[in-house]
């Protein structure tokens, strides 16, 4: 019986895996292993997005300023306009794109293309339009690989196990030890490489767009000096700034090479 079992779950899984968006320059070719919809996700993301919305509405923070939230639709717009290139199916998704006003040094895309840029991130790091293109490419990546969505199938995974081995009586603190491990020995290695993944498609797109690869590097450098180190890598869902800032160049240097 287990081993029909173990049959069964294998051919799931393996019906589960794909890649979700084309190969590029870039060259990210990772499988990956999704349990949910995409409908699921976007439909998730499009209400938490309105709740965001609606709440910046409500405080008289979203696009305060004309001018700065122009010049952010404008890049994003051009960036929108090649994603294609790695996702068909992204001509189709119902984009938004809004600028709140908040000292938040931080910006995100949710999955579905709804954009979100805080005005401190642009304004304390005095970014350029170059810097601004990346930073928006790198969210827009996320999207485009559904990062949310396997993060989610893999959270399953974990609980599900977790919750299969307390049924066969494990010790609770076996359990407790062995979620650590799966946080520090799959979530966080899988959230690096999501960060990665998003930093080279990101970089590919905002150069597609007709964006300078070198602002990668120098909205990096200026993350590096206003927030210090980064901290340990290895229990980090971000790549240390050092070693993001060396890959990013690296890249920059390759696309540029290629033309």
């Amino acid at each position: 019986m287990k081993k029909f079992i173990l049959i069964f779950a294998l051919i799931f899984f393996v019906g589960c895996m794909q890649n979700t968006t084309n190969v590029g320059r870039s060259e990210v070719d990772r499988t990956q292993l999704m349990l949910i919809s995409s409908d699921e996700i976007n439909e998730a993301s499009a209400k938490a997005y309105g709740e965001v919305i609606q709440k910046a509405k409500a405080s008289n923070t979203l696009n305060k300023d004309p001018k700065l939230t122009n010049r952010v639709k404008n890049i994003s717009n051009r960036l929108i306009a090649k994603t294609s290139y790695f996702r068909q199916d992204s001509t189709k998704w119902n984009w938004e794109i809004n600028v709140i006003t908040s000292d938040t040094i931080n910006a995100w895309c949710m999955a579905g293309g709804k954009i979100a840029v805080y005005t401190g991130i642009i304004e304390k790091l005095n970014l350029n339009d170059d810097e601004i293109a990346f930073i928006l490419a790198h969210e827009i990546a996320h999207a485009l690989r559904e990062h949310v969505r396997e993060q989610q199938s893999q959270e399953m995974i974990k609980s599900g196990l977790i919750n299969v081995a307390s049924v066969f009586g494990v010790d609770n603190t076996i359990l407790g030890v062995a979620n650590l491990a799966a946080n520090v020995g799959i979530s966080l290695p899988f959230s690096r490489s999501h960060e990665n993944e998003s930093d080279e498609i990101g970089l590919e797109l905002a150069y597609m767009a007709g964006f300078n690869p070198d602002g990668a590097a120098s909205l990096w450098t200026k993350m590096q000096e206003h927030s210090g180190d980064g901290g340990l890598e290895f229990l980090s869902t971000h790549p240390s700034h050092e070693n993001r800032i060396k890959n990013l160049q690296a890249l920059a240097a390759k696309l540029k090479a290629s033309s």
